[in-house]
């Protein structure tokens, strides 16, 4: 009989132990599956504004990407100089921190803002540059003029913008149409006509793409149904046209606005 109470008491004690330790798997596996749900990766969401800003002579646009109150970057349509000669420009400028893509003309002293097609991908890859870009470009002296800059009556481009939301790097785009007038009456339209940024920092975006999440193993198909040239590239090559360019400076295109500046400069000390 004694033999027969010790072995029930063992078997209780066995019950309760086995109880105990389902109590501590289930916990353990419900905290787990917390941890995990935890880690998962954020998704990834494209936030887009729609817009129909022009931007007229002596006008410019704050573009606020995120809207949080703050300006990320400065689209200016400027002209100054005289009757005799005069300098027309689209540019963007980025705020501190901030930067678009753009690169460098012919004679590596001028940065032209890239005009992105639909469908390229804007990421850490890209070209970026923090100084001012111009978009568009009209130097005019007497009767003679030059344009230049990959804007020259652009439809439906991007600019490439990477900047910062509180201390993280992100990349968005900005969609317009600029206009160039030549010959005379020289002047510059542009018209905003949309933006939109990526909510995950460091994660790349697709040009023209609104709204998803961005599956960058698609975008050449995304590219195609916007553009429907074969073969179509990414970008267009610099167009530094100089137009009935027979002046020195004017055949430099893009190249000769700092002598054209210089030589305001030096008019303006005489």
């Amino acid at each position: 009989m004694k033999r027969s109470a010790e072995s029930r008491r063992t078997t209780n004690l066995s019950d309760s132990l086995h109880q105990r330790l389902n109590a501590y798997a289930l916990a353990a596996g419900a905290a787990g599956m917390g941890v995990l749900a935890c880690t998962q990766p954020a998704t990834a969401k494209i936030v887009y504004t729609k817009a129909h800003r022009v931007i007229g002579l002596h006008s410019s646009y704050n573009l606020d990407l995120n809207h949080d109150g703050i300006n990320d970057f400065t689209i200016s349509n400027t002209t100054h100089g005289h009757t005799s000669k005069r300098f027309f420009a689209l540019f963007e400028e980025p705020a501190v921190g901030n930067s678009g893509m753009a690169t460098l003309s012919r004679g590596g002293q001028y940065l032209l803002a890239t005009a992105l097609k639909p469908g390229t991908v804007i990421g850490p890859e890209g070209a970026f540059v923090e100084g001012k870009g111009d978009l568009a470009g009209i130097i005019s002296a007497y009767f003679f003029y030059a344009v230049f800059g990959q804007w020259v009556n652009a439809q439906q481009r991007y600019l490439g913008l990477r900047f910062k939301i509180k201390g993280q790097t992100h990349y968005g785009w900005a969609r317009l149409n600029v206009e160039v007038d030549y010959p005379p009456p020289l002047a510059i339209h542009a018209i905003v006509t949309g933006y939109a940024y990526e909510t995950i920092p460091n994660k790349p975006i697709i040009a023209g793409k609104t709204k998803g999440s961005d599956d960058l193993a698609n975008h050449a198909d995304f590219a195609n149904t916007n553009d429907p040239r074969p073969g179509a590239s990414p970008t267009d090559p610099t167009p530094e046209m100089p137009r009935h360019a027979s002046l020195g400076t004017l055949a430099l295109g893009a190249q000769g606005v700092p002598l054209w500046q210089r030589e305001e400069t030096a008019r303006g000390n005489d």
